[in-house]
Parts: C-alpha cells; structure tokens; sequence
C-alpha cells in the first residue's frame, strides 16, 4: 500500500475517529533507523501514513530524533503531502495557548543535527525561501477556518535546539524579532522535506506562552501537556477535513521538481555508493546507478 498523505505528530493522532490502522512497517533507510514503524491506514477511505517523531512513548529528545530516516521512510512509501503536527510556545499576546497556527516562516537556532541528505560525493543547494508549502497550508487554512477552528496561518516559527524551555533573556529577543511561535523540530522536518521533494506543512498547537512574560512564571512540560491534549481534538478534525480532500488531487505547486535546480554534482563524477545511497531521490535526474 501506498500512502500519498504522511503525518508526522504524537500518537494521540491515532485514535481519530473514521482512522482504520492496517499495519505498521518497519523502514530500513540508509540514514539508520526512524523513530518507529510507519503506521499505514486509512482515514475515511483516504489512504495515509503515520508517524510518531518521538517514537513510542516519547523516548527521543529533539536532538534524538532521526529526522532523516523519518522523512526517508515517508518518501519511501509514497508520501508526497507531509502534514507535520507539533507543539509551540507562543511570543506574541495574539497566539493564545489552545488555538491552531499554520508555519510559514522559519528561524533555525539548532545546532546538533543531521538536516541533510546531501554530502559525500553529491551536492543540492535547495532553495528555501518558502519553507512550506503555500497550497497544502492554504488548503488546511481554508478547512480550519471552515469546520471554525481558532486558526491563522503566516506564523514565523523560531526552532531551537532544546531540549530545556527558553531562558526569558532568549524568550524576549526571539520576541523582538516579530517572531510568532518557538518549538523545537519543524525546521529540521521542513529541509528535509524539501530536499525529498515532499510538499510540507505545520499544524502548530500553541500550548504555552513562552518565557517573556514577566508576571508569569517559566514554562514547565506539565502544563505544556495538558494544553497540547486538548488540542490535538482540534487537529484530528482537521486533518479529518483535508486528508481525504488531497488524497487523490494532483500537486500543482513547484514541491515536487525541487531537485531539478538544486543538484551541483556532475553525474559523472558522482561516486556510485552515493548515487545507491540517494536513489530514491535523484535517480529522477540522471544520477542512477544503472
């Protein structure tokens, strides 16, 4: 089976209503192993692909997780849409804790991962200037907005390493920037994403307001949990709405040729352990091993 719609989140999302689990399959990638199997079912009829970021019984900080066997593993069967759910902190009064944000915009203050597939004899320069995709987050906008979900999208999204909160000092400065909301892992997802030619987006679920308020004390995971519980009904609802709806639409957005401009390497000297390596990803563009 393959699954043209993956959602990365927690695994609160598996048990929405009108979600029919078939089986897991475990993913060998080239890049290790992903955070756990990849669940594959429907959703009223919609096929899909589930993951847990954090692996079973969030066992992975952050830092842990392999981003890049994760978003290997999608790609590889089949997901060309990747709807990414996450928990934020919020840095602006207007994104209060229980509504929904979509990304649009990322700042990357991650220091310790792997956010490339590329290196090693084959070189990709994507462009990043639109980090996600503008049709699939128009489309889970317009479907919030619909079913009368708190939703807004055009977020900036700060990504830092974690896996500890912000100190207030760091809060207030991502504030000042303008920035909206602050996790810990969507940019990581996102360059991944795009390197694999995947259309992206990021249901965000502010649970807090971060550290910069002064009268209010730091954030602590407890309350962080609670409020992200009682989120996720909302999101199971929308991605209700917009998997079956995307399911079987053609892309028209530019996700799907990202390699086309990106690749440096001339094929000819592209050593054959990394065209093997990448198949899955340049074959496409000459750079097979046949």
């Amino acid at each position: 089976m393959r699954a043209p719609i993956g959602i990365i989140g927690g695994s609160g999302l598996y048990q929405m209503e009108g979600l029919v689990l078939d089986r897991s399959v475990v993913v060998a990638t080239p890049f290790g192993e992903p955070s756990g199997p990849v669940a594959l079912g429907q959703l009223d009829g919609a096929p899909v692909a589930f993951l847990a970021r954090h692996g079973e019984g969030h066992r992975f900080t952050p830092s842990e997780v392999n981003y890049r066997a994760n978003i290997w593993a999608l790609k590889s069967l089949g997901v060309e849409r990747l709807i990414s759910v996450s928990a934020v902190g919020s840095l602006q009064e207007a994104h209060e804790p229980g509504q929904l944000r979509l990304a649009k915009q990322f700042i990357d203050k991650t220091r310790h991962r792997q956010d490339t597939f590329f290196g090693e004899g084959l070189v990709a320069h994507v462009s990043f200037a639109e980090p996600t995709c503008l049709h699939l987050s128009e489309t889970l906008l317009a479907e919030g907005r619909e079913l009368d979900l708190p939703i807004e999208g055009g977020a900036t999204y700060v990504c830092m390493e974690g896996p500890a909160f912000s100190t207030r000092a760091e809060s207030r400065l991502h504030q000042s920037w303008g920035a909206d909301l602050i996790g810990m892992t969507q940019v990581t997802e996102a360059r991944l994403a795009r390197e694999a030619e995947l259309c992206y987006a990021c249901i965000a679920l502010v649970t807090d307001y971060d550290a910069w308020r002064e009268e209010a004390e730091g954030v602590d995971a407890a309350s962080v949990l609670e409020v992200m519980h009682a989120n996720v009904d909302k999101a199971q609802r929308l991605l209700r709405a917009v998997v079956p709806l995307l399911s079987h639409a053609a892309r028209t957005c530019a996700c799907g040729d990202t390699l086309k401009a990106a690749l440096f390497t001339a094929p000819a000297v592209v050593p054959r352990e990394a065209r093997e390596r990448l198949a899955l990803l340049v074959a496409k563009y000459g750079y097979g091993v046949g």
